[in-house]
């Protein structure tokens, strides 16, 4: 492509992709893993409808959606066009609308939503992520390393919410390496209960990392990483 020429949106986003894929497959290989045990996840709040269309052509093939109603509608034109993950927090007058729609919930942080994820639920169940506060920031959402058990027993004696693993949000730095304890301590959480509750749940998942700290993420054992401004930094440059 000519210095001159203005890239399009579908190129831009798979110009994009293909820089996160590299990033992550490098720590991957740090930390003593293989290519594909982390997965990257677009988050979809960043683009319209007419640019998820570019998504889908430029090979992204999963999305995190923030908010219910945005859930709805761009699935009901999109479909099976991507997996869909609910990534926001989760308002319980929402879940109805939530549980039918998406693979994985990453936002669970009370025993009063599991049970009413329990009663949403379709026949087959729901999977969930655990959502830890490791930071302690008041203004994120989770619980504290002593109130996952408690949430893991809720969901055992719902018999239909299935917890997949957990998921943290750090806090936002200039310099990535200042929230590594933040991810080696999720990492040291999940390990501790997946070695006790996997007879019960999976526990395979550690959703973790996004735009300015997804590398230190992965290095720590991410297995899921949000990317949103990473992707589109220069989308306003872009034709259609």
């Amino acid at each position: 492509m000519s210095s001159g020429s203005v890239q399009t949106i579908e190129e831009l986003i798979r110009e994009r992709l293909e820089e996160v894929k590299e990033n992550v497959n490098d720590a991957l290989g740090k930390s003593g893993r293989g290519p594909d045990e982390a997965r990257i996840l677009i988050a979809s709040k960043y683009y319209s409808p007419e640019q998820m269309a570019s998504l889908e052509k430029a090979g992204v093939n999963l999305l995190g959606e923030n908010k219910a109603e945005d859930l709805v509608s761009k699935q009901e034109r999109f479909g099976d066009a991507f997996e869909w993950h609910f990534i926001g927090h989760v308002q319980r007058r929402k879940a109805k609308e939530i549980v039918t729609r998406v693979a994985l919930i990453h936002s669970i942080d009370s025993v009063r939503l599991i049970e009413e994820l329990a009663k949403r639920a379709p026949e087959g169940g729901v999977e969930v992520l655990l959502q830890v506060n490791v930071s302690g920031e008041e203004s994120k959402y989770g619980v504290k390393e002593g109130e996952v058990e408690p949430l893991l027993e809720a969901a055992a004696r719902t018999g239909r919410v299935r917890v997949r693993g957990l998921m943290t949000l750090a806090p936002m730095v200039e310099e990535p390496e200042d929230v590594r304890y933040v991810f080696a301590k999720m990492r040291s959480i999940h390990d501790r209960l997946r070695g006790s509750w996997g007879p019960h749940f999976d526990l395979s998942e550690l959703s973790m990392g996004m735009s300015s700290d997804y590398r230190v993420a992965v290095e720590e054992g991410a297995t899921i990483v949000r990317i949103g401004r990473a992707m589109i930094e220069k989308t306003g440059e872009a034709r259609s």
